[in-house]
């Protein structure tokens, strides 16, 4: 059977949406006539779902990670009560607020009850169900404890979800302060300094440099503003697709590792990712090329990404995986320390945890950092521009009185 999502008329003329299982939409179809509704549109669910990732990225339905992972949580408990995948599966759709994710779960489900395993299943889905998720459910379908991976995988997901609203919230604030400081000092130069600037143009006395400058930089804002704003607006939707061609991504993503405070920042956000990564697909039993080879595509940097590549190239070529790590000189000598012991011990996923936890706490440190430096620096910026403003109009005001009082 296959899930087909649908839109049908009641009786009384209502609109309603749902999904239904069938072996076909003309079967599906009779199955809502059988229940007084009037079919209006039947699609394969796995057919919308290739169709809205094809869509333009701004208008994509997005599976967020806080809701994958209470779905990941809810077939884990059910599960883990010995309640089958496709029962289990069936609960969770049925439980599901959201159509998309509710239509989502009954689409997996009936490809399971087709006979394909879950992580097949997934496959359908790559967009919401990615690499490293498959990879973990197939080692917890194999070794027979499928709960405590799709524990382990809710885990995985809540962390990224909690590392994602610190930084969210950690961004507002600066944001925030940005997007009013560019607003303050716009409405003074449209609207403030020609009315109180403008009165000194007539005097017939040559104005201060500063003013000169300010009145300039006015006529230039009211002239030239929304076309300004409109080229900031192309170049960097220019710049994206720029970004898209391999060669200058990897160039630009180069820089960003070289920069003072941004190069810190995203190594410690990489290196901590492929650590996470790493460890709870060596605690699920996946080999450790094949956890190497997944975890490199969780990396968001493209030079990170390389040299995580060509150490997993060195690994299967019998090097160790500390000195495969240590040749890329990303990783942060605590890490590669702790990977080594942890090799020599026996106990690399235990260690692996441990160095992805202290790579979070230090990534948290150096946004902290960052933004400590950030915010402090934009105030200053924003109280010269201000002070500059002041000054040139203090400055004419200033030489009339001298002229006044002579």
């Amino acid at each position: 059977m296959a899930a087909f999502e649908y839109k049908a008329l009641t009786k009384q003329g209502a609109q309603k949406k749902g999904v239904i299982e069938a072996d076909s939409a003309r079967h599906a179809r009779s199955q809502l006539r059988e229940q007084q509704l009037m079919p209006l549109d039947i699609q394969p669910v796995t057919t919308k779902e290739a169709k809205n990732h094809q869509g333009f990225s701004f208008f994509k339905q997005k599976v967020s990670v806080a809701e994958l992972a209470l779905i990941t949580r809810q077939i884990a408990t059910l599960v883990a009560a010995g309640i089958p995948i496709e029962e289990s599966l069936k609960a969770v759709g049925q439980q599901c607020e959201k159509a998309r994710l509710a239509s989502l779960v009954m689409a997996v489900r009936s490809r399971v009850v087709e006979g394909y395993s879950l992580a097949d299943s997934m496959a359908e889905f790559p967009h919401v169900f990615d690499d490293l998720y498959r990879a973990m459910v197939a080692s917890g379908e194999k070794s027979g404890h499928l709960e405590v991976v799709l524990n382990r995988l809710a885990d995985y997901t809540e962390r990224r979800q909690q590392l994602k609203s610190k930084l969210t919230q950690a961004m507002i604030y600066p944001i925030t302060l940005t997007l009013v400081a560019i607003g303050v000092i716009s409405i003074l130069l449209v609207a403030v300094v020609p009315e109180v600037v403008g009165q000194f143009e007539h005097m017939g006395q040559e104005l201060p440099t500063a003013t000169r400058i300010l009145i300039s930089a006015s006529d230039f804002v009211q002239n030239y503003g929304v076309f300004l704003l409109g080229f900031v607006l192309i170049f960097a939707v220019l710049m994206q697709r720029l970004l898209q061609r391999p060669q200058l991504k990897m160039k630009y993503h180069r820089t960003l590792l070289k920069m003072p405070v941004v190069g810190k920042v995203t190594k410690g956000l990489n290196t901590a990712r492929f650590a996470r990564t790493l460890s709870i697909l060596s605690a699920s039993s996946v080999p450790l090329l094949e956890g190497m080879r997944i975890a490199c595509d969780v990396l968001q940097n493209v030079r990170v990404r390389e040299a995580v590549e060509e150490a997993t190239a060195r690994v299967r070529e019998g090097t160790s995986l500390g000195a495969a790590l240590g040749n890329t000189k990303l990783f942060p000598p605590m890490m590669l320390y702790m990977i080594a012991s942890g090799e020599k011990s026996g106990q690399l996923e235990q260690m692996l945890e441990r160095a992805a936890d202290n790579q979070d706490n230090e990534f948290e440190a150096n946004v902290n950092i960052a933004l400590g430096v950030f915010e402090p620096m934009l105030v200053v910026s924003m109280a010269a521009v201000v002070l500059f403003i002041v000054l040139a109009i203090l400055q004419p005001i200033l030489a009339l009185n001298n002229m006044i009082s002579g």
